[in-house]
């Protein structure tokens, strides 16, 4: 007689594409990518996203694409942690790509049976363009997050918003919300696998392969992760009290940001990407 398998052996890795989201970690490393000015990582991260975002052929999105992996090697990440954070975007790059397979008129090389819609070769060529356009922008976004500490990233914000104080603007309490908003994206990832540790414990199912069981039964991590962040974040604000924060006030850093020599050598590398990028088009 089969013994029949627990919910706890049965589903494990339902949510395991939480373990792989990368996006507001860092990882502490000596490397020339890792000592670069927060304010040079920005700037090149923010340019080069729009750059990806404006390309219209593979071959840009190749170079792209072979400037990001040679970044990853000078940073001395693995190469399965930052491309592991494109699991999660599973969803969203089917997506993408159906719809434009399905929606992109052209020569017809699959019906859809029982509907009027058919895959196009057009639509297939769109649809991976697409794709690996969003995969390059959110490999770009990750590195950033993996490669700047959060005080760095505020530290950076606050000096790149500094001149809009001019007019009013709250540049500091704005790099302050980015930064912890970027925290707080790792610290719910572990809050919700510990909560789904907890409901397999005492016998919960996640829904097995069925896709609408498996949403379903996320239901019941909602309200737990609600609190838990609520709760967290009143925390943080306890904290930052008791240590006399004050929106608005001046403050000091414990380390100067100063653009160093390779801050210009990485100027210029981005700079030069760019004008290929343009250039193939």
């Amino acid at each position: 007689m089969p013994t029949p398998r627990s919910p706890t052996t049965s589903c494990p890795e339902r949510l395991a594409f939480l373990q792989d989201i990368t996006l507001g970690r860092y990882v502490a490393l000596d490397s020339p990518i890792h000592r670069l000015d927060p304010r040079t990582k920005l700037i090149a991260v923010v340019v080069l996203m729009i750059v990806a975002l404006s390309a219209r052929d593979f071959g840009s999105l190749a170079t792209f694409a072979a400037f990001l992996l040679l970044v990853i090697a000078l940073s001395r990440l693995s190469y399965r942690l930052v491309l592991g954070n494109l699991k999660p975007f599973i969803f969203l790059f089917s997506f993408t790509f159906g719809l434009h397979a399905l929606m992109t008129p052209g020569r017809a090389v699959w019906l859809v049976p029982f509907s009027e819609h058919a895959v196009t070769a057009e639509g297939l060529r769109l649809g991976a363009f697409f794709t690996a356009r969003l995969c390059t922008v959110i490999g770009a976004a990750s590195l950033l997050t993996l490669t700047t500490s959060p005080m760095e990233l505020t530290g950076g914000l606050e000096r790149l918003f500094r001149p809009l104080q001019r007019f009013g603007f709250p540049a500091g309490d704005l790099a302050m919300m980015i930064s912890i908003a970027l925290r707080f994206i790792p610290v719910l990832v572990d809050e919700a696998e510990r909560l789904r540790k907890a409901q397999l414990a005492r016998g919960a199912d996640f829904g097995g392969r069925n896709p609408l069981k498996r949403i379903k039964s996320l239901v019941p991590l909602l309200v737990p992760l609600f609190v838990a962040a609520f709760d967290r974040a009143d925390r943080l604000a306890l904290a930052m009290e008791s240590r006399c924060y004050q929106t608005g006030a001046p403050r000091s850093q414990y380390r100067t940001l100063r653009l160093q020599a390779a801050d210009g050598l990485a100027a210029l590398a981005a700079l030069g990407l760019i004008a290929l990028m343009v250039y193939q088009r």
